[in-house]
């Protein structure tokens, strides 16, 4: 595994923690450092114990462990939190100065540095830069060179004016000096720097990203948990490419909205979390029913009513497969990493035109709040490609209308696929509505057309069943007799796993689903392992339940649902167990 260095802040709500960790992982990241973070946060502005954790190394990463080697205690409690994480020569720094902090000792075997932050911070201009001033600290600890930090620091303040940025890097310089001063020890870290170019952020941004790299040119949102960043992500960035973001009253009005862009010929979409899916339920009947072509992001937290808005979890498969009343066709896309919600994005808008289909493109918590870094190659917007589907012109559109004339919106087609007109087309006035239609899309109850028109809007999912690549991602071993199946943001974790396990002489293959509807035939991949591994984040195996129906086999299923995301030694030790290998020691990270 690689050389790396897992470093944490943490303390209560407010604090700065979210805008200190994403410092820091800038400054790791402009220094050529692969980075990966992670999130632990209460569902409130202030109180309540909150983290932001960073993993790094000059080898990619692509997981959080079980391993904390610095640690930025803000209060006494986030020692309490991650002491399972801290390990002999973890370096905890705090304020002893502060009263919440002044009884506090490191725990045996562990280095507790105690710099003044607050005393200074105020040196240095203000008690609001402490936090900087714990990340000069850490840089010292760390050897890492502190002009990487000043980078970071002025992109972050440079809008605030000169001042402030000098603020901030006196207060880091501050911090940094005070170790070097008081503390003559060798803490064993060095992060080595390179000249690596990456880009970092975090799921959400890439499905921001994604959207407009496909040609998406409105949105309609409600901010909800954790879906909010790819309207902040989009707000003020599509309009340079003449779009619009438009903040709705509810969840309802924003797919609504979405829905009439769509209709009006703008490539559309909305995001939102498990509430909202279900406010929009009956709306994506509508969509379905319309063949009207929308992106739904479900970015997927803890539920089911409110549940744990800042948790993860993997509960809303079902919903995304099954719901609504009636039978809707749809497709359902769980980008499997970071840079997967970009491409994911685009080929969803892709699937809803050329099937004018609703599309659920289904995230989670987990992925949308980690911020990793990439190779800008990886981004590549010469391979985008964008297919409106079957629209029609002046040109093509006779080929379409019924002998008077009229142009037949949902006409009955072979691959169930009918023309699409777009507002403003010559001789393609046309009208659909949510009761059953005939070809023209108008009112009928008549029992032929109600079945032919059923059997039409089905007849496009096995259309794309026939013409495009559901194919999983593959890793590990293809001849193992042991086979691991997940889906979503397990990906990461599962990949690091793999070789925590080889280390212990255990193979596995791991197939890494991203098309969940329709979604690839695992028949013969499930025939031919002895072991067969369901990973997921929730209670019940709502994916496991799917595959077994499938292939009329039984999985083990290693389900968490706790909250917290899997980690990749955790991950490692937990298909010990559920693969019957659990002799020999524990994965230690």
């Amino acid at each position: 595994m690689p050389e790396d260095l897992n470093w944490a802040i943490g303390g209560e709500a407010g604090d700065g923690i979210d805008s200190t960790g994403k410092i820091f992982a800038q400054a790791l990241s402009r220094a050529g450092r692969h980075v990966f973070t992670s999130k632990d946060f209460a569902s409130r502005i202030r109180g309540g114990y909150t983290a932001y954790k960073v993993r790094t190394s000059v080898d990619r990463v692509e997981s959080v462990v079980d391993r904390l080697d610095i640690l930025i205690a803000l209060t006494e409690r986030t020692v309490e939190e991650n002491m399972d994480e801290l390990h002999e020569g973890s370096v905890i720094i705090y304020d002893g100065e502060r009263t919440m902090m002044s009884d506090f000792e490191a725990p045996d075997g562990m280095i507790g540095l105690d710099v003044p932050l607050k005393r200074l911070a105020e040196e240095a201009g203000g008690a609001i830069v402490r936090n900087i001033v714990a990340l000069g600290a850490a840089c010292e600890v760390a050897e890492f060179p502190i002009e990487n930090l000043d980078e970071s620091l002025e992109k972050r303040f440079a809008n605030k004016g000169e001042a402030i940025v000098d603020t901030n890097k006196e207060a880091a310089r501050l911090g940094q000096e005070y170790v070097q001063e008081e503390y003559d020890h060798e803490f064993g870290y060095e992060l080595e720097t390179t000249d690596n170019d990456y880009v970092l952020l975090n799921g959400d941004e890439a499905i921001g990203m994604g959207a407009i790299a496909a040609g998406c040119r409105f949105y309609a949102g409600y901010p909800i948990t954790p879906a909010t960043d790819v309207m902040t992500y989009l707000t003020g960035r599509i309009d340079d490419f003449g779009g619009k973001v438009v903040q709705a009253e509810d969840e309802l009005s924003a797919v609504n909205m979405a829905l009439g862009a769509a209709r009006a010929g703008a490539r559309a979409m909305t995001a939102t979390s498990g509430p909202g899916i279900d406010l929009m339920a009956e709306t994506f009947g509508l969509v379905a029913t319309s063949e009207t072509p929308l992106v739904i992001a479900d970015v997927m937290r803890s539920g089911p009513s409110t549940g744990m808005p800042t948790k993860q979890e993997q509960g809303d498969l079902d919903m995304a497969l099954y719901g609504g009343h009636g039978e809707i066709p749809r497709f359902v896309v769980a980008p499997t990493t970071v840079s997967e919600c970009f491409w994911k994005t685009v080929e969803a808008f892709n699937l809803a035109e050329k099937y004018q289909t609703p599309v659920y493109l289904l995230s989670d918590l987990a992925m949308a709040v980690t911020e990793q870094t990439f190779p800008p190659e990886v981004f590549d917007m010469d391979e985008v490609e964008i297919d409106r589907g079957k629209v029609v012109d002046e040109e093509t559109i006779d080929e379409w209308q019924n002998d008077a004339g009229q142009f037949q919106p949902h006409a009955i087609t072979e691959d169930g696929v009918s023309p699409r007109a777009f507002p403003g087309t010559s001789e393609g006035a046309h009208m659909s509505t949510g009761l059953e239609h005939d070809e023209l899309g108008r009112r009928t109850e008549e029992t032929d057309m109600r079945v032919e028109q059923v059997d039409k809007r089905n007849r496009k999912v096995e259309t794309a069943r026939e013409r495009e690549d559901w194919s999983p991602r593959e890793f590990g071993n293809p001849d193992s007799d042991n086979l691991v199946v997940s889906w979503g943001s397990n990906e990461g974790a599962m990949r690091e796993a793999i070789g925590f396990l080889e280390e212990d002489g255990i193979d596995v293959r791991f197939l890494s689903v991203p098309y969940l509807f329709p979604r690839p035939d695992l028949t013969e991949a499930f025939e031919a392992a002895d072991e067969v591994v369901v990973v997921e984040c929730n209670a019940t195996g709502q994916f496991a339940d799917a595959l077994e129906h499938d292939t009329l086999q039984r999985v083990e299923r290693l389900n968490k649902y706790n909250g917290v995301r899997f980690k990749a030694d955790e991950l490692a030790n937990d298909l010990k167990q559920a693969l019957g290998v659990a002799s020999g020691e524990e994965v230690e990270a």
